[in-house]
């Protein structure tokens, strides 16, 4: 079914009719609004962050070499990216909260909120690295390759976990909001290591099976790995904090979010083999680390016999030159332009859910989110 007409001239940059105005993009989720005050007030908090999960220990002596780990684990892995997730939270926080102004307090706890989620971002991520052998993460060495480091950094990715729930403790402790807070965390973690699991069970190293590599198995990765973390953990906090509790409201964002992470996951692996790495600040290693992704399993749909085998043989392969011939038998299958098709069919399937689902919250929650992620480059 084609998105309706209003959605269509939302996307084009047209004037809403009075009647959808209400569907306009947030407050805050303009392209140089969120660049602008509100991210730089968020990374300008990390500051404080870092002191509230360092500066309680320093009157232990024993635990000084632990803490200034620490404090370089933090510095080092939290800082670099994009900030969407935690700019989601104050973001939507301010669209669920309605026209009145947080306070001090209320914007501290968003502040603070929001930085659990990069944490946890944080924390995934060198985790993630370790497990791909991955070499750039943000433009620059993954923490574990750093001299000095090595396997060691398992624990870091540790000490990030464990930072969001002493920072949740902290800020949250005594708010009506702060065991379903500690609820989604815990539940989003573990949802996010089974999509992990999932992935690399699917994937293991230098075991190629193309047969594994189906449509229904790489949703399910997507899904769990990806989406839940990604989109609804950062959204629902945000409701949580705003006093929506109720499973309706939160089934209704679930159905959006977790369709948008599938679209913001997909555009993910067209750039790990197709992007820019000045651009998107990492090598990619989808080709050579064996990986289910959007592109092999499409390659998968459309290849001939001969175009299967030449896959096999050079899938999951280190070797620059293979990973090279898996990348010219994607541009020879015309994946580039089926990926611009999706894009464009997905975007107006997702603004088509808004308008369907997400009532009673305000469209303009998921709008800001969808024009975000829309045609991004890295």
């Amino acid at each position: 079914m084609p998105p309706p007409r209003w959605l269509l001239r939302w996307k084009g940059g047209l004037p809403l009719p009075a009647h959808r105005r209400r569907c306009q993009a947030p407050r805050m989720s303009g392209p140089g609004q969120a660049e602008g005050g509100e991210k730089r007030a968020f990374v300008q908090h990390f500051s404080r962050i870092v002191r509230d999960l360092t500066q309680p220990q320093l009157a232990q002596p024993e635990l000084a070499d632990a803490i200034a780990r620490l404090k370089e684990v933090l510095e080092y892995n939290a800082i670099g990216g994009k900030y969407n997730r935690g700019l989601t939270v104050l973001e939507a926080y301010r669209e669920l909260s309605g026209p009145a102004k947080l306070d001090q307090e209320q914007l501290q706890r968003a502040l603070a909120v929001g930085w659990c989620v990069e944490l946890m971002q944080a924390f995934l991520l060198v985790a993630d690295d370790i497990m791909d052998a991955s070499v750039l993460r943000r433009g620059k060495p993954c923490w574990y390759t750093k001299a000095g480091i090595g396997l060691d950094a398992v624990n870091d990715a540790f000490l990030l976990e464990a930072s969001v729930y002493q920072l949740l403790r902290r800020y949250c402790r005594g708010q009506p909001y702060y065991l379903p807070l500690l609820e989604l965390f815990l539940q989003t973690t573990y949802q996010t290591e089974l999509g992990q699991a999932l992935d690399l069970i699917t994937a293991p190293p230098a075991h190629v099976s193309l047969d594994r590599f189906t449509e229904q198995r790489y949703k399910a990765i997507v899904k769990y790995k990806t989406a839940f973390y990604s989109f609804y953990l950062p959204v629902a906090a945000a409701m949580y904090m705003a006093g929506i509790d109720g499973e309706k409201e939160h089934a209704s964002a679930r159905a959006i979010l977790l369709e948008m992470g599938e679209f913001f996951q997909i555009q993910d692996d067209y750039l790990d083999a197709f992007g820019d790495p000045q651009v998107t600040g990492k090598i990619g290693t989808d080709i050579q680390d064996n990986k289910c992704s959007w592109l092999v399993v499409q390659c998968l749909q459309r290849a001939s016999a001969e175009q299967r085998r030449l896959l096999e043989e050079n899938y999951g392969q280190p070797e620059a030159e293979k990973v090279g011939r898996v990348r010219a038998l994607y541009e020879g299958l015309g994946l580039p332009g089926a990926f611009r098709q999706y894009e464009e069919e997905s975007y107006a399937r997702l603004l088509t859910l808004i308008d369907a689902h997400a009532s009673p919250l305000p469209p303009a929650l998921f709008l800001g989110l969808a024009h975000k992620i829309y045609r991004r480059q890295k």
